[in-house]
């Protein structure tokens, strides 16, 4: 097959430009000038920019074994009409976790023949699985996610500092990445429990601390192991600064935060709307700002969503329980206009926001041939819609609890093609290897 896309507005690795983008069998094959396309191409509205498909390393599928919560089905048609061409699944919350190369097949076989979109895996690093990591590496699995406390999931338990330090010892010796949920307990067990209807009692049962006590474990770590670690999901912005420093000092460690964090702020989250927990918590806006700062200055890296969705009975909208509900946004199909609809209040260019959320968690993820628009890269291809608006109504996840529901957001996904083929919702996904 052969597919031939030219916009006025092309986001490429150089910059944004008017193009001619050439492909043949899912691959590019060139770029060219606006004018130089034959009969037949695909000719974008003078109102639509072509994006790069959308890479999200941080989707919880959480099939098999909690398939009511999502599925790959459901996950992968959301991602798709999100502008979403890869998605990378989480070892948790899926029954088996992913935490064995035993596991690993498990999930593969489920999502085998059922993905709108391409689909690469986590493994999980948790007590006593340090022998099977070098298996699930080479088997193609992007890397290992962590909890550094509990993570709600009695399959799926955490590192202490010993577990951490020898599983990253281990990624040491084939350089694989260690992805760390990365609250602390002890911090945690000292706050206030959560209860009831009150957004700032659930704040502050998780404070800030808990994020910068267990990110400065994981650096003192990362650095004395000499392997590679990421921050998932930050939502402090005092964090920040012992981020940079560590970078700075020659640590690898690179840092995500998620379209949540960067839309909503604790002063705006209604008493009783458990729709809006999650962990670490939704913070105040300094945070955010913080966050988007970050972003700019290069001192986070990527934006990815952590689709995190349950049943509605589980988020317990019915008593509006901050400490009854499960914490997790559903947000996958969302992510790029909420988070263009931020950028744009904020003078970000559009080439920007394609960087954090594709190009980025590619490279994240070890996906060579995902995050751009460049000859030999898989033409994963998005019609975007810069200016439209639209209110976020029905969505493609399985359960429709989230909460941008309602909301008014900027920027709409016309089409969507993943190898050169437009989706329309049939699997025409593949699983995919690192590298």
């Amino acid at each position: 097959m052969s597919l031939v896309v030219r916009a006025r507005r092309v986001v490429l690795p150089g910059g944004e430009r008017a193009a001619t983008v050439h492909t043949a069998d899912g691959v590019v094959t060139a770029v060219t000038a606006f004018d130089d396309a034959p009969a037949g191409a695909v000719t974008l509205a003078d109102d639509e920019v072509l994006l790069p498909g959308l890479v999200d390393s941080h989707v919880h599928v959480n099939e098999p074994g909690r398939t009511e919560w999502e599925g790959f089905a459901t996950a992968t048609r959301a991602a798709a009409a999100g502008g979403v061409t890869t998605v990378v699944d989480m070892p948790l919350n899926s029954v088996p976790a992913t935490t064995t190369l035993d596991a690993l097949r498990v999930k593969q076989e489920a999502a085998a023949g059922q993905v709108a979109v391409d689909v690469a895996f986590w493994g999980g690093a948790v007590p006593g699985n340090v022998a099977e990591l070098r298996g699930m590496h080479e088997a193609g699995v992007v890397g290992f996610k962590c909890f550094l406390l509990d993570s709600g999931i009695p399959e799926f338990p955490p590192l202490d500092d010993a577990g951490l330090r020898a599983a990253l010892t281990e990624l040491a010796t084939f350089d694989a990445l260690l992805i760390a949920h990365a609250e602390d307990e002890q911090v945690i067990a000292a706050a206030p429990e959560p209860a009831g209807a009150s957004y700032a009692a659930f704040l502050a049962s998780r404070p800030p601390a808990a994020e910068e006590t267990a990110i400065g474990r994981l650096v003192a770590a990362t650095r004395d192991t000499g392997a590679r670690s990421h921050v998932v999901h930050l939502a402090d912005g005092d964090a920040l600064p012992l981020l940079r420093a560590a970078r700075a000092g020659g640590v690898r460690i690179t840092v995500e935060t998620c379209p949540h964090y960067l839309t909503f702020a604790a002063e705006d989250v209604p008493d009783g709307d458990t729709a809006f927990k999650c962990c670490p918590p939704i913070r105040e806006s300094a945070h955010r700002e913080a966050l988007w700062g970050a972003l700019r200055a290069g001192d986070v890296d990527l934006v990815v969503s952590d689709h995190s969705p349950c049943t509605p009975e589980l988020k317990r909208l019915d008593v509006g329980d901050f400490g009854l509900a499960w914490g997790g946004i559903a947000g996958l199909q969302v992510a790029l206009p909420a988070v263009w609809t931020g950028a744009r209040a904020r003078g970000v260019p559009l080439a920007e926001v394609a960087g954090w959320m594709s190009a980025a968690p590619a490279r994240l993820a070890g996906l060579p041939g995902k995050g751009a628009i460049a000859v030999g890269r898989d033409a994963d291809l998005v019609a975007f819609a810069p200016e439209e608006r639209s209110t976020v109504g029905r969505l493609e996840h399985r359960n429709p609890v989230t909460p941008y529901a309602g909301r008014e957001l900027t920027g709409v996904v016309r089409r969507t093609w993943l190898r050169g083929r437009e989706v329309d919702g049939s699997p025409l996904g593949r699983l995919l290897r690192r590298g």
